[in-house]
């Protein structure tokens, strides 16, 4: 039994006639997220990131050459609000990983653009970022891995279909 069983159990007997198990299942994807997120934070913060700045900076760097993106395109990806994008991009700037150059298309509006010691620092953080998902799914079999993944996909695509 883990935890989730325990406290399953207790609901059970105090409540029997509630079917709890989505709570087994959501209680499970919740403390993993806090197990996998800690894990992933240490992993940013030996590099000087955080999880919003390397998100941003792993963004720029999958755009490939000559990895810069619009405001606007970093924002669609990002799920935050403007106002919290300005924020990042500010931050970033100021630690000289990204540079606001004007749009050669458009003079009026600006690209983000990673610098020279961005791409040095994503490209170290994204590398071990891989090793510590690689280390925290290691308990798992590759066919559970793959199992698990394309359950957890369908599951994802019923909040993100709608």
């Amino acid at each position: 039994m883990d935890a989730v069983d325990e406290i399953l159990a207790q609901w059970n007997q105090e409540r029997p006639e509630l079917d709890v198990a989505p709570m087994g299942l959501v209680g499970r994807l919740k403390r993993i997220s806090r197990h996998l997120s800690r894990e992933m934070d240490k992993t940013f913060a030996a590099h000087g990131l955080n999880g919003a700045s390397f998100d941003v900076l792993a963004t720029l760097r999958r755009s490939g050459p000559p990895y810069r993106l619009s405001p606007g395109d970093l924002l669609a990806t990002m799920m935050v609000t403007s106002g919290t994008m300005t924020n990042r991009l500010d931050r970033l700037e100021q630690a000289g990983l990204v540079k606001r150059v004007h749009n050669p298309e458009d003079g009026r509006s600006v690209i983000i653009s990673l610098t020279g010691k961005g791409l040095a620092i994503v490209d170290a953080a994204v590398t071990a970022h891989v090793e510590t998902q690689a280390r925290l799914t290691s308990c798992l079999s590759v066919e559970e891995r793959a199992a698990l993944n394309g359950l957890l996909a369908s599951f994802l695509r019923g909040f993100e279909e709608n």
